[in-house]
């Protein structure tokens, strides 16, 4: 498997797991699956694919090898680097006798003028069957999912803005795909060897313009939008406007709002006879069960986890997005074992506090309670112990792993949904100590509630960090002292 960090492959190895095959990953840093649940349950190799030295070893007695690596978030130069890519993977998979590699492309009529972005994903394709190995390739348009990088555009386009300036390109037809039933396909090619040396071509059963599904999303989440067209909004101008207004860079918006002047519909009925068993969802079902996602918190993957830098720095603060959510992410080295820090975490709150501007703390309880909230009158079941489910103050614990992991969901009044967690991980120096904030906000009103105490945040969040690193890296008292 390649891709196992990206949106899609972080969600196919589970699957394939749980369907009873046994999984080799390839990654440039294994470091990059901390904290995935099932990195224990598969073996892990080092390599890259634009390396191809590397690639040997990593495919050395591999039956069927996944293909889902795309570099276009690295900018220009990306068609050829994919070229060089799958050109190396395909000689290597041959060389070391593997029988079929499954590769999931782009829709797109191939005898039409298709985007350089299209082009190139059908261009890998044909690449990867060069060396004579061959290939399942499934092609898709919009991915359906909460993460998947087209939906997110959606969903934020969506929230952010009342009334949609819509060029051209919202009005072409696509035939968008659950992120679910693509998963279906993906592995239940492992089962259809017929589809060796095909193409087969996936869709949802409804064909939509990218209009009318930013309306679909404004309906599930009961937003009342409108679009207004205008004559002339180049890809580059637009990609600007994606840019700005939700996290996706311009540098991935524009390929991909230039591939939606081609239209991206199922042409070919393959996928139906060559499995039957699997019945795609509509739109609306699809969009529905990724709003559930969201608002449950229960995301596997986002298109960003594949173009996080897995560099060694620790960096104190990072601000970003991903799943629909703000994050505001804080990290701090501590000189004590995951398992002690992970300790001082579960004394978080009730009489003990916050460790930094408690007075902020009880401020924020006093509002909540004058608005009909909770407050912090709550307190805590234990002074010591935290358990999925337990009130906390103003939150409810949602998620703990011993040693690892504490999950808080807000339950005071908010224009959204507020989580606050804590992750201990194995450090050369100790522990790295990882706090993230995520805020999903309901329309106009949450973003103003976000960024306007974002400030107020910084340092509280940051004392806070600051605070618990000092208390779990002090010594501990002697016995009996």
């Amino acid at each position: 498997m390649t891709g196992a960090t990206g949106y899609v492959g972080g969600r196919l190895v589970p699957r394939l797991l749980d369907a009873g095959r046994r999984v080799r990953v390839l990654v440039r840093d294994p470091l990059r699956l901390e904290g995935r649940d099932w990195a224990g349950r598969v073996e892990i190799t080092t390599g890259d694919v634009l390396r191809p030295e590397t690639l040997g070893a990593s495919l050395a007695g591999v039956g069927v090898a996944y293909y889902l690596v795309h570099s276009m978030a690295k900018g220009e130069g990306y068609r050829e680097r994919d070229l060089e890519a799958a050109r190396a993977f395909g000689r290597a998979a041959a060389e070391a006798g593997v029988t079929r590699i499954v590769y999931l492309g782009g829709l797109g009529d191939p005898a039409a003028d298709l985007s350089q972005h299209l082009r190139s994903r059908q261009d890998t394709g044909k690449a990867l069957r060069e060396a004579g190995v061959p290939v399942t390739e499934f092609r898709a348009a919009v991915v359906v999912g909460s993460g998947s990088i087209s939906f997110e555009m959606i969903r934020y386009l969506t929230e952010r803005l009342p009334v949609m300036v819509c060029p051209q390109w919202v009005y072409t037809r696509v035939q968008p795909i659950a992120v679910d039933d693509l998963l279906r396909y993906l592995v239940a090619a492992l089962d259809v060897p017929e589809s060796a040396g095909l193409v087969v071509e996936v869709g949802g059963t409804d064909v939509l313009t990218y209009g009318e599904m930013m309306l679909g999303y404004a309906e599930a989440r009961g937003l009342r939008r409108r679009l207004q067209p205008v004559p002339v909004l180049t890809p580059k101008l637009s990609s600007y406007w994606v840019h700005l207004v939700t996290p996706i860079p311009s540098q991935i918006a524009r390929p991909l709002i230039e591939g939606l002047r081609n239209e991206t519909v199922v042409r070919d009925q393959s996928a139906h006879d060559l499995f039957p068993a699997i019945h795609p969802v509509g739109y609306s079902t699809a969009v529905r069960a990724a709003v559930a996602s969201l608002d449950t918190g229960d995301v596997e993957t986002s298109w960003s986890d594949a173009l996080v830098t897995s560099g060694g720095d620790v960096q104190p603060r990072v601000l970003t997005t991903q799943e629909g959510k703000l994050i505001e992410r804080r990290q701090a080295l501590v000189a004590a074992t995951p398992d002690e820090t992970f300790a001082v975490l579960c004394t978080i709150g009730g009489r003990r506090g916050y460790r930094a501007w408690d007075w902020a703390w009880e401020l924020r309880g006093a509002a909540d309670r004058l608005v009909g909230g909770v407050g912090l009158r709550r307190g805590r079941r234990d002074p010591d112990d935290l358990r999925v489910g337990d009130a906390l103050d103003f939150w409810r614990v949602e998620a703990v792993e011993p040693g690892h992991l504490l999950r808080l969901r807000a339950e005071m009044k908010v224009p959204g949904a507020a989580w606050l967690q804590f992750e201990t991980l194995p450090h050369e120096d100790g522990t790295l100590l990882v706090q993230t904030a995520y805020f999903a906000p309901r329309g106009v009103p949450g973003l103003a509630y976000w960024y306007g105490l974002l400030p107020v945040h910084g340092r509280i969040f940051s004392g806070m960090i600051a605070a618990l690193a000092a208390e779990a890296s002090r010594p501990a008292a002697p016995a009996g002292g």
